[in-house]
């Protein structure tokens, strides 16, 4: 379908007023309200009103100031962008504008892309329909969150809504912000690769893609954990089906990995070595549900309620998994975020943050985007029954909902843990 070569639709001002409008008063919006919840959570200023605004960025903060935190923080880009603000106000506030500027990324990266992609299958008419839809799904996936059930009512073995099941938004987790945008752009950029690596190199967006990356895994590994192992296995597959007649291409490819493998040495060296705070106790260990079981007692619901849609839509799309490259990226990297969730877990201390679920969120976030961007061309090219469109999005407005309902929440000063 596309190849490295190939003459690529530039993203071209030629987008309606109305469709320019909608997208920046969503997008005014969006960065008002995230940027009070976290100038909020850096601040902690309503202890009276009992709203704790409770987050991962204490840390950070002192991180940003040279403080020991008594964590390991070895990927810079937040905190250097942070310590740039810090000049012209306080700690908090600049911690605030980095997660908001970091976070920004997102939604320009998923814009673009959403611009490109759905232009190459909508065809002609209804132009100003496919730009306003653009803009709502791109912001409605930066908002959806896992489902959960109505208050008072009780689901088996859930304990939370948020805490076990999690979701492709956490708002608490402000370097999970600041790496999601680049992780975007790589995750878009190696998806068009997988579909021409084997034939031929383009050395442009080769190049493009590792400095991508590289930019995500400074930013903070989680996503490049995931793409890695998912990328090995997927490439040795790949060699194999060819009998290893592409070892050059597979080579070429993995070239691009190599700043970024460099720098996972140093980080993880940093975190798990003699110097880390994880210590003698610190490593990697196995076990079924090991860290997952502390939030749930029910794993299986707890994937259903985070999967709901991308996985009904999965169901009912089997077939395009084996012609549509991203769709089947997609969930190559949910498969492998779930299983390293599952059965892995960081030894000491650390266990009980279950750091292998950043991964995983990140693994239901490109869920999300591949099955949206799927039904959307199922929609248009009226591939399926109405009644099964009609399902598919109302389960996605649905996850939509919810995840308004779980930023409120976070707006409101309440501790997620509660949620």
């Amino acid at each position: 379908m596309a190849s490295g070569n190939r003459e690529r639709e530039k993203l071209k001002i030629r987008w309606t007023l109305h469709s320019l409008r909608f997208a920046a008063v969503l997008f005014i919006v969006y960065t008002i309200f995230s940027f009070e919840l976290f100038y909020n959570q850096a601040h902690h200023d309503s202890f009276e009103k009992f709203q704790w605004f409770m987050s991962d960025i204490d840390a950070y903060l002192e991180e940003m100031q040279g403080i020991d935190s008594g964590f390991d923080f070895p990927y810079p880009i937040f905190f250097m962008l942070g310590r740039f603000f810090m000049l012209f106000t306080d700690v908090g506030t600049a911690a605030a504008i980095a997660t908001v500027v970091l976070n920004s990324i997102s939604v320009f990266a998923l814009l673009y892309f959403f611009e490109v992609i759905t232009r190459r299958f909508w065809g002609e008419g209804y132009e100003e329909l496919r730009q306003h839809l653009v803009v709502a799904l791109s912001f409605g996936i930066l908002m959806v969150s896992m489902l959960y059930a109505p208050k008072g009512v009780y689901l088996p073995g859930m304990d939370h809504k948020y805490l076990g099941v999690f979701s492709p938004n956490p708002w608490h987790n402000h370097t999970y912000l600041a790496t999601r945008g680049f992780a975007i752009v790589a995750f878009f950029l190696l998806a068009e690769i997988l579909e021409y690596y084997e034939k031929k190199v383009d050395v442009k967006q080769y190049v493009l893609f590792s400095i991508f990356l590289l930019l995500t895994t400074l930013a903070k590994p989680s996503f490049t954990l995931v793409l890695g192992s998912t990328m090995v296995v997927l490439m040795l597959v790949r060699l194999i089906a060819h009998k290893g007649q592409t070892w050059k291409q597979t080579l070429y490819l993995g070239i691009c990995f190599i700043p970024t493998i460099l720098d996972l040495l140093y980080q993880f060296g940093g975190v798990f070595g003699s110097r880390g705070h994880a210590g003698e106790d610190g490593g990697i260990g196995f076990g079924i549900g090991a860290a997952w079981s502390q939030y749930t007692h029910n794993i299986p619901l707890a994937i259903m309620l985070a999967f709901a849609f991308p996985g009904f839509v999965l169901l009912l799309n089997l077939k395009y998994l084996l012609t549509d490259v991203r769709f089947r990226f997609s969930w190559e990297l949910a498969l492998a975020s779930l299983l390293e969730f599952l059965f892995l877990f960081e030894k000491g201390d650390r266990f009980v943050h279950t750091n292998f679920s950043w991964g995983y969120m990140h693994g239901i976030f490109f869920a999300f985007v591949g099955s949206t961007l799927l039904l959307l061309e199922n929609t248009r090219k009226k591939r399926q029954p109405i009644w099964v469109l009609t399902l598919e999005w109302t389960l996605f407005i649905w996850h939509v909902l919810a995840g308004f309902r779980f930023f409120a929440y976070m707006f409101s000063g309440q501790f997620y843990y509660s949620f």
